[in-house]
């Protein structure tokens, strides 16, 4: 991440703010991702995509879920340029990721790595927010604006002094949260966000992935919390070995899924219900028709 930021080039630059939704030149757009017959390959040997092809518009909130090694996290790589296709392509907001370089691709998807520690440099986590904005050229005022909604959007206002290795890995991961949201993106790509995360910390991300595609942000999140995706997400895609097994609502995709299923949909079609609740407010819904019926 810094690395990718510190290239960014300042004239790329457009601003909207944690709240604002897409970028006028993107305003009238219907799409934000198009991804045709994708191919990558590690070497000669390994194929980790074959032939995905898949269209995002603004404001999806998109889960992508599979086993170990289905290929999720190399395709969420593929947005913002730290891999390109070995075939087919990718193309941004407009931006055809094998012709940009990672500079210009920053200043459109915003990737949060799994690991946080990937992408944490500074020795504060206000130094760690502030980072990103600075070095896509935003002027001062309008940074610190966005690092103090990212701070408050994570919860870490009070901690800006602290080094974010002095906190612990799930509140280090979000650190990288708020750094990527200070960089003011139209997409935002989430990679096992919820691993770690307590209760509380859970229902801030959700909140979060509302809020930003209330904003018409594009959120996608690569996860193997099933139940945190049939809560927050309307979209699910499915790879199985580098392929695209399913694309479509999520419970549909988890009919087809060879991971367990979150366990209110378990537990709903064990009761025979006939439509299977997503969230645990949907099943006391359902509970109580059903009990009343």
């Amino acid at each position: 991440m810094a690395a990718v930021a510190a290239a960014a080039r300042p004239a790329a630059r457009r601003r909207r703010g944690l709240r604002g939704g897409p970028r006028p030149d993107q305003a009238g757009a219907a799409v934000s991702i198009v991804v045709e017959d994708l191919t990558f390959r590690y070497g000669e040997r390994v194929t980790a995509l074959d032939g995905i092809s898949l269209t995002v518009e603004l404001g999806e909130r998109v889960a992508v879920i599979g086993a170990n090694g289905a290929g999720k996290s190399t395709l969420a790589r593929q947005l913002n340029g730290i891999l390109t296709p070995t075939g087919g392509r990718v193309v941004v907001n407009g931006l055809d990721t094998a012709r940009h370089p990672i500079s210009r691709l920053a200043a459109e998807v915003g990737y949060v790595f799994q690991n946080p520690d990937d992408q944490l440099h500074a020795r504060t986590i206000g130094a760690e927010v502030h980072f990103g904005p600075r070095n896509l050229g935003f002027p001062p005022a309008r940074a610190r604006e966005l690092v103090d909604r990212a701070l408050a959007a994570t919860g870490l206002t009070d901690l800006v002094d602290v080094h974010p290795h002095h906190l612990s890995p799930a509140r280090r991961k979000l650190v990288a949260v708020a750094s990527v949201l200070a960089m003011d993106v139209p997409i935002v790509v989430l990679d096992e966000p919820t691993a770690g995360q307590d209760r509380v910390a859970l229902d801030g991300l959700g909140r979060l992935v509302d809020e930003l595609t209330a904003a018409g942000r594009t959120v996608l999140a690569i996860t193997h919390d099933l139940d945190f995706c049939a809560e927050r997400f309307d979209r699910v895609l499915l790879l199985d070995n580098g392929r695209l097994l399913a694309d479509g609502p999520p419970l549909e995709v988890f009919a087809r899924a060879a991971e367990r299923v979150p366990q209110v949909v378990r537990l709903s079609r064990e009761l025979g219900w006939p439509t299977a609740a997503r969230t645990v407010p949907q099943f006391v819904d359902l509970l109580r028709r059903h009990a009343a019926g």
